[in-house]
């Protein structure tokens, strides 16, 4: 799931405080370092067309070094690419893990084996971007709150409940390990015409 920018925009109290997420409107405002780094990082990204995106990820059973040098390498990544979320199957790894931060402040957080346990009926629609779908951003509706259990890098078990941005990751990252994209979730009209930003995204040479 793409940054938010650096002052996220707020629908007003009465359309239920959400922050809206998107990537940086204007790449070319990025520092050439920033942007070389970005630019290095999304090439470790699986795009739409891969069939791994498509693919439901698998229960971790192991919790070693490996898998904690994978969480750190997924960290890594997403922070180069101005991410606020990433799921293993982004990068290729068939693993049910994914790790967010969705503000600069906050520690990384890694959910291994993620299962939603609760979600409030109360839905709020906010803009989406994702690292996968380069140029596109959707209105997406999700549940506001959402209560989710799982395991941190050692295997210790994890339970949390979340709302406003942080619930609204989790809940794009849960549906990236399950073979879901934001564009399963919107209209057919939105569809093509989010199908379509993304062919002019990936017409426009690239700025490393």
């Amino acid at each position: 799931m793409e940054e938010a920018e650096r002052e996220p925009l707020e629908l007003s109290s009465e359309e239920g405080d959400v922050e809206v997420e998107r990537e940086h409107d204007a790449p070319a405002e990025l520092d050439a370092e920033t942007r070389a780094r970005r630019d290095a990082a999304l090439r470790h990204i699986r795009k739409l067309g891969d069939p791994v995106l498509r693919a439901t990820a698998l229960p971790v059973d192991r919790f070693d070094e490996r898998l904690r040098q994978e969480i750190e390498r997924m960290g890594e990544l997403m922070h180069d690419a101005l991410g606020v979320g990433l799921a293993a199957t982004q990068v290729g790894v068939l693993h049910r893990v994914l790790v967010y931060r969705a503000y600069p402040e906050d520690p990384l957080t890694a959910l291994v084996n993620p299962l939603l346990l609760w979600s409030s009926e109360e839905q709020q629609s906010a803009e989406e971007g994702c690292l996968s779908l380069p140029g596109v951003h959707v209105e997406v509706e999700r549940a506001a709150r959402v209560r989710v259990q799982g395991q941190d890098g050692n295997g210790d078990a994890l339970e949390l409940e979340a709302e406003g941005l942080v619930a609204r990751i989790i809940q794009h990252e849960i549906d990236h390990l399950d073979g879901v994209l934001i564009l399963d979730r919107i209209p057919r009209q939105a569809r093509k015409e989010a199908m379509r930003a993304l062919r002019e995204a990936q017409a426009q040479p690239s700025s490393a």
